[in-house]
Formats: C-alpha cells, sequence, structure tokens
C-alpha cells in the first residue's frame, strides 16, 4: 500500500518507515495521522515485521504539527457555542494522541532514527517510541510552548519518565533546542552518529540484532517495560510470572541453545497475526 506521507519497506523483518516530504520538513499533514496508525497497526497485528524503524527524508526528521491541522481544529469556534466547540476539540485531541500511541502499543519495538530537528509533535512521536538515535547535527524542540500552546499529544506523559524531570521542565518551559550531544547526556537519545549515513547503518544494525531474536520474547521485553513503568515493583512482578507462566517458549529457549552449540544463526517462529473480532 502507498502513503502520501512516507514510505514503508519490509525485509529481514525489519519494517523500515520513512517520512518523505522533505520539502516541508516532514511536518504532519491531516493524512499523517490517519496513515501512520494505519501502517503501524497492520504491521503489529498481522505482525509483517519483528522491529519498526522510523527515519526520515532531507534536513530535517520533523519540524512536527502542519498548520493546515491547526486550521482544521476548530480554534476559531464562535463565542456563543465555545464549550461545545471545545469538547468536540478534545476528542479530535485525543484521536491525534492515539496516532503516537500506536507506536507504544505496537507489539514490536519501535526505533526512531533521528536527523536534523525533531520539533513540536517530533518531540511527541520520537518519546512514544522504545528507543532513539540522532546524527550529530539533531535538536530536539517542544516548540508548543513558543506558539503559544502547551503540548498536547504525548511528550508529558512520556518525556518526563524518559529524562529527569528537570529537564523536560526546562525544554517545556524554555523551548529551547537541545542539541543531539545534550540528548545523548540527559538519556533522551540512546547513541549519536557523525552523519546521516552512519544514524542509519547503525540503527538498522540494531534492528537487525533484534530481529535476530525470539519475537515473542522480544514482544515480552516490550510489554514488560511499559508495564514496569507505569505500575508498582510488586505488581510488575506479578505480571511477568503470570506473562511466562503462560507465554514462556520452550522451543525457542531450546533452540538458541543448538543454534550456539552448532555455531548457527537461531531460527524463531514469527508472532501470530491478531484476529480482529470485527
Amino acid at each position: 500500500m502507498s502513503y502520501s506521507c512516507f514510505t514503508l519497506d519490509i525485509a529481514e523483518g525489519v519494517a523500515h518507515l520513512r517520512f518523505s516530504r522533505p520539502d516541508k520538513f516532514n511536518s504532519f499533514i491531516p493524512e499523517f495521522w490517519r496513515e501512520l496508525p494505519e501502517a503501524v497497526n497492520d504491521i503489529s497485528d498481522n505482525a509483517k515485521a519483528r522491529v519498526i524503524v522510523l527515519s526520515a527524508e532531507g534536513k530535517h526528521f520533523t519540524a512536527g504539527m502542519d498548520i493546515s491541522v491547526f486550521m482544521s481544529g476548530g480554534l476559531d469556534a464562535p463565542p456563543d457555542n465555545r464549550e461545545a466547540a471545545a469538547e468536540a476539540l478534545r476528542y479530535q485531541v485525543k484521536e491525534l494522541q492515539a496516532t503516537f500511541s500506536a507506536l507504544e502499543n505496537a507489539r514490536q519495538p519501535v526505533l526512531a532514527a533521528i536527523q536534523g530537528g525533531a520539533v513540536g509533535a517530533g518531540v511527541d512521536l520520537a518519546s512514544a517510541c522504545d528507543c532513539r538515535y540522532a546524527s550529530a547535527d539533531a535538536f530536539f524542540c517542544v516548540q508548543e510552548t513558543a506558539i503559544g500552546m502547551t503540548a498536547d499529544v504525548g511528550t508529558f506523559p512520556r518525556l518526563v519518565k524518559i529524562i529527569p524531570e528537570g529537564w523536560a521542565r526546562q525544554m517545556a518551559y524554555t523551548a529551547e533546542r537541545v542539541p543531539a550531544a545534550k540528548a545523548k547526556e540527559i538519556g533522551l537519545v540512546n547513541e549519536v552518529y557523525d552523519t546521516h549515513e552512519a544514524l542509519l547503518e547503525g540503527v538498522m544494525e540494531i534492528a537487525g540484532q533484534i530481529a535476530a531474536h525470539s519475537p515473542l520474547a522480544v514482544s515480552g521485553c516490550k510489554q514488560m517495560i511499559n508495564y514496569s513503568r507505569d505500575h508498582s515493583t510488586e505488581d510488575a512482578l506479578d505480571y511477568i510470572a503470570l506473562w511466562n507462566a503462560g507465554m514462556l517458549r520452550p522451543d525457542d529457549i531450546k533452540e538458541s541453545y543448538m543454534a550456539k552449540s552448532e555455531k548457527r544463526a537461531p531460527k524463531f517462529d514469527d508472532l501470530k497475526p491478531v484476529k480482529k473480532s470485527l
């Protein structure tokens, strides 16, 4: 299937989704908010890949929300119907939020390869990914503050759990640009690469390492990390015990040891597609 905002290629267990509007700095137009969850949910539900990589063409990863989204959002509601318009806008915002939650909810890990700017909603997107990597020229900016609004599609509930709270507050209050080196120092990105080419090469190598492992075990890791982030240690320990009681696959463990002894790459079954009731 073709998309208007990005290209999608799947090979060797890796789904590579590349933003493809470099002339517009890969800003998120209305179509993007429909297409991204559609593509990610399809990969996740139908087990079409073992890992997802997000990257972008051009100078910048993304300039964030395109102005066309704001113009279609009911910001200029008539004064005599402001409350009803606000109630409807809340649901529109929740729909936008669901776009990035699809990345977090995907069964597969999602890796972001970020060059140039990740601005505004680009930070919301990046914070919903499992891991972030950057080129040396990359920078991150919670731009919403500078244009008179509070970021609302995912930055705050996720960013404060990725980096120190003080830095999340500073980024939000000042709308300053945080360069790649500082982003790595505070834990926003895992690694910084010298060039765009080195960035993509490095991230695809990491994606390949992930894809070589048991998809069931990797998916379990993602589920446990997300659950542990939002629950107490006691609850998380109980959940992982329950998970392994039902999902531990002895055949994958045996295959790992056999492959090692036979000096070959292990072979694991993919995840099963999710059967939708409707």
